[in-house]
Order: C-alpha cells, then sequence, then structure tokens
C-alpha cells in the first residue's frame, strides 16, 4: 500500500466525524514508518476536524506507528493506552492532550454506525416447503345431492336335476 492510499484511508475514516463538542484545539501530527511511510496531521478546530498530508509544527503531540497499529487504533481493535505501554504507539508531546485522540477515533466511528430506519414493511418470501394439497371444498347446501345407495342383487342359480 503506498502512503496516498492510507492517507486517502485515513481521511475517510476520520472525515465527516462530528467534533462540534470539542471545544479546544488539538493538533496531532503521525509519522508512519514502513509501508506507507510518511507524514500527515489531524487538526481539531472550532469544531472542524481538518486532515492534511503535512508534517504539523505547532501540533500537541506526534504519533509514531506502523500503518497496521494506525488502522487498528481506528477500528478500535487496539486501544491506545495499551499500544502506547506496548510500544506499538510512540508518543512525544502533550501527553494529556494526546489521551484525547481516543475521543476522535471514538466519534469517528459513531459516525460510521448506520443509523436506524423507520420501520417499513417490505415483501418477504415465502420459503418454499412440501407441497399442500389444496383443502377440499366443503359442498353448500345447494350444491348438495342425495346419496344414491346401491344395492346389489345375488343371482341364484338353480340347479336343474334330471333323473335318469
Amino acid at each position: 500500500m503506498t502512503y496516498e492510499e492510507f492517507f486517502a484511508e485515513v481521511k475517510g475514516v476520520f472525515a465527516g466525524a462530528d467534533i462540534s463538542d470539542v471545544q479546544e484545539h488539538l493538533a496531532y501530527q503521525f509519522n508512519i514508518t514502513g509501508e506507507a511511510e510518511g507524514a500527515f496531521y489531524v487538526e481539531a478546530r472550532e469544531g472542524q476536524l481538518y486532515i492534511e498530508p503535512y508534517e504539523y509544527y505547532d501540533r500537541d503531540a506526534i504519533f509514531i506507528c506502523s500503518a497496521d497499529t494506525l488502522r487498528k487504533l481506528m477500528s478500535g481493535e487496539l486501544d491506545p493506552v495499551f499500544a502506547f505501554t506496548t510500544q506499538k504507539l510512540k508518543v512525544e508531546g502533550d501527553l494529556d492532550k494526546a489521551l484525547k485522540l481516543k475521543e476522535l477515533i471514538d466519534k469517528s466511528k459513531a459516525k460510521k454506525k448506520p443509523a436506524k430506519k423507520a420501520a417499513t414493511k417490505k415483501p418477504v418470501a415465502k420459503k418454499a416447503t412440501a407441497e399442500k394439497k389444496p383443502a377440499a371444498k366443503k359442498a353448500t347446501t345447494a350444491e348438495k345431492k342425495p346419496a344414491v345407495k346401491k344395492t346389489t342383487t345375488k343371482a341364484t342359480a338353480t340347479k336343474k336335476t334330471t333323473d335318469k
């Protein structure tokens, strides 16, 4: 993966996150090592989130990690504090402000959850079941015919006897 592809992925994750309740200025620079190596910044200012592919010199903190580690942080698979303590994530700068990165990640994940839609009835395909025989139609009184009783007659054979 190239730096440009990874940056587009990161920007897509953070884009549209509602940070209107974040009142303080936060500026983070990310230095990506290994595959997709490069630097970019994420800045929260005046209720807006800015993500640009440049170094940011007036930053609060620098995060140094691999693209895979950042991807796991953004998806919530990896906790930032745990990543820091296991040295998968290095942090330089203001640690108090660095800890607020988790809030930004949570806000970006919250916008990704689909909103629940009002319940609408959609036709549901019926599952095929064993074929059922149509129910016999009950006859109405007009349709009723008297039952004919069949009688059987026995033919008796008579035996002629002849005397000889």
